[in-house]
C-alpha cells in the first residue's frame, strides 16, 4: 500500500484450488454445493472479519451477482466501481453507491472520511486495487474442487506480488483458510 494510504484495503474470498472465483458466466454452483456441506452456524470468520469493515467496494459483475441472491447481504456501505451506468434499486439506494473512480482516488478520499478498513470484492476490482499497491491484506479460503477453468481471482500481473504468510487453518469440511499481508 502506498504510504499516503492510512486505511487497508483488504480480500476475503473463496476459490476453487485452481484459482477461481467464478465459472467463466458467473456461476457460482460449485460454490454453492460446497457450502451445503459447511456446517450450521460456520461462517469461516466472514461476520467477524465484515465487523471490521467501513465500506465493501466490489466491480459491476459482483454487484449484479449479488443482486441476484433477491435479498441484499449486507449491512454495510458499499460503492460498485464501475465505468458504466448502473442502477441501484431504491430499497437499496441508502446503502449502495456507484462510483467511476480510479481505485487510488477512491481510496484517497475514503481515508479523507475518516474510513479505516476497506473490503474489495470482486476479481477485476481485487486485481486493479493490488496492481496500484492498495491490498494490506488477504484472506483465501480454498474450495476442494478443481473447476477448470472460469474467472481467476488474480490474472496476469505486472510484476510479482509478494506476499507473508500470516496464518492458514484447514476446516475439518475440507476447506483452508490462509491469510496474508501484502509486501
Amino acid at each position: 500500500m502506498s504510504e499516503q494510504n492510512i486505511m487497508d484495503s483488504s480480500v476475503f474470498i473463496a476459490t476453487s484450488l485452481d484459482g477461481y472465483i467464478a465459472r467463466q458466466d458467473g456461476n457460482l454452483d460449485w460454490l454453492d454445493k460446497a457450502n451445503a456441506i459447511v456446517p450450521e452456524g460456520e461462517d469461516c470468520g466472514f461476520v467477524d472479519f465484515i465487523s471490521t469493515v467501513d465500506v465493501l467496494v466490489m466491480g459491476s459483475n459482483t454487484y449484479a451477482k449479488v443482486l441476484s441472491f433477491g435479498t441484499w447481504p449486507y449491512e454495510i456501505l458499499v460503492i460498485v466501481l464501475s465505468q458504466r451506468d448502473l442502477s441501484v434499486p431504491n430499497e437499496l439506494s441508502d446503502q449502495i453507491t456507484i462510483s467511476k473512480e480510479a481505485p487510488e482516488d477512491l481510496v484517497k478520499r475514503l481515508s479523507a472520511a475518516g474510513k479505516q478498513r476497506l473490503n474489495i470484492d470482486g476479481a477485476s476490482v481485487i486485481q486493479s486495487f493490488l496492481s496500484k499497491g492498495l491490498i494490506t491484506d488477504m484472506t483465501i479460503t480454498a474450495i476442494p474442487v478443481l473447476i477448470g477453468e472460469g474467472i481467476s481471482l488474480f490474472g496476469r500481473t505486472e510484476k510479482d506480488i509478494e506476499l507473508e504468510h500470516i496464518s492458514s487453518k484447514a476446516y475439518d469440511f475440507g476447506f483452508t483458510q490462509t491469510k496474508y499481508l501484502v509486501k
